[in-house]
């Protein structure tokens, strides 16, 4: 019997009661329906929250020598935000369940007021240095968006159109990225880099808009509940750990790139602010417009696969920027760099995929089966996913000071590449050794010898070890 859709109206926002993604027949009738219009309005919720997040990688091309920021500063400002907004998405993936992910929504979607009117207050010469790193640190809330938008959609959709779902989610939120640059070239190329706060008076107005919509049309889901256990369980899963590791290299190389990109081709190659912003949009627009490819290529042919792939590619990439960088060749240069926005956009897609798969692998390999295995994997990976999201996010900021350092150091930035060359080759290594050698994962140490408290069966049962080992490689 199919489980409907009940809306009530309680704690103050829109409720469903009941939530079955998995039955097909629930799914088909109205559960499509109502995931999709939540889905929409995530997107651009999370679409403005990412264009607030990287609001400083475009404000340092407006910082002219009368600012007097040097660029070591500026790359040191441009990471705060990344800083910031990893350890805010734990608290932001715990608020879904807390607050509801409608209510939520739009309470995080409206907090991204007080970055954008505080950087309209500040942006001007003569404003200290400390003063310009407290509001970027404000930005940091634009980076929370993306754990709890996560989270919730992830509760909406079926396994198996997660990877699908969630690149859409997570693209159309990282397009904000480029879109924000877009709009910063079009004031630099119009009224001038004098003229900052019009960048800021295009998003105010978004915002509220972002909000409005969430709070109209958004749902909250009842059967969402904040799991402590949930946390603390995938808190001591290596997999949540293995799995921010590969996310660092995807997501990491994504935001950390798409902030430092504009100030690299200045450093690099000497480009003025408007050379720099016309060719700064190119990588993070394409990265974005591939994240949903690499959920759907992970939803057919596995994550794990896919990943290793794009690892190994995003190494040769790196060597062809290396390369370039000793050249000096900007046109090489280009081509290399893109290439990494987009595989990391590609990976990005494709290990988001690979947390709700491995949690449901691990639920089949305890015995467990049926909705009683998709309620363990939901449980686990929601848990895990803010995690490894916040984890991923700090991975932008490594990027930002590694890049600080080279041009401290060597005034270029290939020792930086060289680093991030040697990091993707350790990802590739860690995704097949784990995850696709012999098509299966070593026993995860709470599968050792017992079952994990909470799962069925008998405490110190000793199953066959073919029936405890989960297969990763379709993840």
């Amino acid at each position: 019997m199919t489980a409907p859709t009940t809306t009530t109206a309680r704690k103050g926002g829109r409720w469903i009661e009941r939530w079955d993604p998995e039955d097909e027949t629930f799914w088909r009738e109205t559960g499509r329906r109502t995931a999709t219009r939540n889905l929409v309005f995530s997107i651009l919720s999370e679409h403005i929250g990412f264009s607030l997040w990287s609001l400083w990688s475009v404000m340092v091309l407006f910082m002219g020598p009368e600012y007097g920021v040097d660029p070591a500063g500026k790359f040191f400002l441009v990471a705060i935000p990344t800083l910031v907004g990893g350890v805010l998405r734990v608290p932001y993936t715990f608020a879904v369940a807390r607050f509801g992910g409608r209510n939520w929504t739009v309470i995080s979607a409206a907090l991204l007021l007080v970055p954008a009117v505080a950087a309209a207050v500040v942006m001007e010469p003569g404003t200290s240095y400390t003063t310009f790193l407290v509001v970027a640190a404000l930005t940091g809330v634009g980076g929370g968006n993306f754990a709890s938008s996560m989270t919730n959609i992830n509760s909406f959709y079926p396994l198996r159109e997660k990877g699908w779902a969630l690149g859409l989610n997570a693209g159309g939120g990282n397009i904000g990225v480029p879109v924000i640059q877009l709009v910063a070239l079009l004031v630099i190329g119009t009224a001038g880099a004098a003229h900052p706060r019009i960048v800021l008076a295009v998003y105010i107005p978004l915002v509220v808009v972002a909000a409005v919509l969430a709070a109209l049309f958004m749902d909250n889901l009842a059967p969402v509940r904040n799991d402590t256990g949930a946390a603390r369980e995938a808190a001591r899963d290596p997999h949540t750990w293995i799995m921010a590791l590969l996310y660092v290299g995807t997501f990491g190389s994504f935001i950390g790139y798409s902030f430092a990109f504009g100030l690299v081709l200045q450093n690099q190659f000497d480009r003025t602010p408007l050379q720099a912003a016309s060719l700064t949009f190119i990588g993070p627009l394409l990265g974005s417009l591939i994240r949903p490819v690499g959920g759907r290529l992970a939803d057919t042919y596995g994550g794990a696969r896919i990943t290793l792939v794009n690892f190994a590619a995003m190494a040769a990439a790196t060597l062809v920027v290396v390369y370039a960088s000793a050249q000096r060749s900007l046109g090489i240069f280009l081509t290399g760099f893109i290439a990494l926005f987009v595989l990391s956009g590609l990976g990005n897609g494709s290990t988001y995929k690979m947390i709700p798969g491995i949690f449901q692998a691990k639920a089949v390999a305890r015995g467990l089966a049926g909705e009683e295995a998709a309620a363990y994997g939901r449980r686990l990976s929601g848990a895990a996913m803010g995690l490894i999201g916040a984890v991923g996010a700090l991975g932008g900021l490594g990027i930002n000071l590694a890049f600080r350092e080279a041009f401290l150091t060597a005034h270029s930035g290939t020792p930086a590449f060289v680093s991030f060359l040697a990091y993707y080759a350790l990802c590739s290594a860690v995704t097949w050794a784990v995850y696709l050698r012999g098509g299966r994962a070593a026993v995860p140490s709470d599968e050792a010898g017992t079952r994990a408290p909470g799962t069925p069966g008998t405490p110190g049962t000793h199953e066959p070890r073919a029936q405890r080992q989960p297969a990763y490689a379709d993840v």
